[in-house]
């Protein structure tokens, strides 16, 4: 069964009010950004949008290893698991607009993946080893901690909340691949970097001497549903330049592709004004051309947005974050681009 994921952002009682809608139009889940400088606190949303849903998965999309310790983002994210009767779900990558409004470069895959086996180790209830830089032995105190667990996550009680790891490059792919309980690859919806995500994960996944079929795999698509395929992709300028610039993060494109879309991935990345980030009209929205977003998003009617989700979904992609209109776009138009998704794609999709 294909799962059909949004996303959302803001303040956390507009992201609820979101949450809501889209349980109501039939999403599986949503995710909201983990960004405290340009929103609102994600668990916090979470939390409050768990008691007001009944069925909808919740998600971090995403977090990072930077902002919070291991140990603080796993109880944040069980906490929503426990209050949402186990609808949580861990979303996580390196990092990019709440690092960079701190002054910072995402983190190294060698940080992700260490945080990765902390936080999992956390997540079970499992002892962790403390990190080296400690020296909660100059207190001096009578006897103290040897090493950190979550007391209060119990095995059993509460079901551990899958870690979800979003990736774009081949090393985060395969730090996922290992460590993950899903990988959302962040490439676009080009069915050849597809194509070569997945098979990047399955052999990450082998060398680790685990089951590739094991493995869950999703995807960041942007998608529009407009009659007009060229106001699909205006309408969503800002997500497929912003999605775009993680396959170009360090200004060379990673993965395959065709020589102009790579030549366009690395002029997002070098026009990214990230003081703009996320929003339409921007330097590197500019940088997009048609037949880029026609390959790397998924823009124009119904019968065409189905036919490229049904050949992704074909080549084993089980979950789709849907990346829709960019949220300073018309609202009319907004609403009715989502609708449409919801009413005539994703019924048919599921048949």
């Amino acid at each position: 069964m294909i799962e059909l994921w949004t996303n959302g952002a803001g303040m956390p009682k507009a992201f609820v009010a979101r949450a809501q809608r889209a349980e109501a139009a039939g999403f599986d889940g949503i995710t909201i950004v983990d960004s405290q400088n340009l929103n609102g606190d994600c668990y916090v949303a979470l939390g409050l949008a768990a008691a007001a849903t009944s069925r909808i998965k919740l998600g971090t999309g995403v977090t990072n290893p930077f902002t919070r310790h291991p140990a603080v983002t796993a109880s944040a994210i069980a906490t929503v698991q426990a209050v949402s009767s186990g609808r949580a779900v861990l979303g996580i990558g390196r990092g990019d607009s709440a690092l960079a409004h701190l002054g910072f470069a995402p983190a190294s895959p060698a940080k992700l993946a260490a945080y990765l086996r902390a936080l999992r180790g956390y997540l079970a209830g499992e002892e962790v080893p403390f990190d080296e830089a400690g020296d909660l032995d100059r207190l001096g105190l009578a006897d103290q901690p040897r090493s950190s667990r979550i007391a209060w996550i119990r095995p059993g009680k509460y079901a551990r909340v899958p870690v979800d790891v979003t990736a774009s490059g081949p090393k985060v792919i395969a730090i996922g691949a290992s460590l993950g309980d899903m990988v959302s690859f962040a490439v676009g919806a080009d069915p050849e970097r597809l194509r070569w995500a997945i098979e990047t994960a399955h052999a990450a996944r082998a060398a680790a001497g685990l089951d590739p079929a094991a493995l869950r795999l999703g995807a960041y698509v942007n998608v529009v549903v407009h009659d007009d395929p060229e106001a699909a992709r205006r309408l969503g300028e800002a997500g497929t330049s912003l999605f775009a610039r993680f396959s170009a993060m360090h200004g060379a494109a990673v993965g395959p592709g065709r020589a102009e879309d790579q030549r366009v991935l690395e002029s997002i990345h070098h026009a990214y004004d990230m003081t703009v980030h996320s929003r339409s009209h921007t330097p590197q929205a500019a940088r997009l051309t048609a037949d880029f977003a026609a390959r790397f998003g998924i823009f124009g009617p119904p019968a065409h947005c189905l036919e490229r989700l049904r050949a992704l979904a074909a080549m084993g992609i089980e979950r789709f974050v849907i990346v829709g209109p960019s949220r300073d776009a018309e609202p009319a138009e907004i609403q009715r681009a989502e609708a449409r998704f919801s009413n005539e794609v994703m019924p048919a999709l599921r048949a």
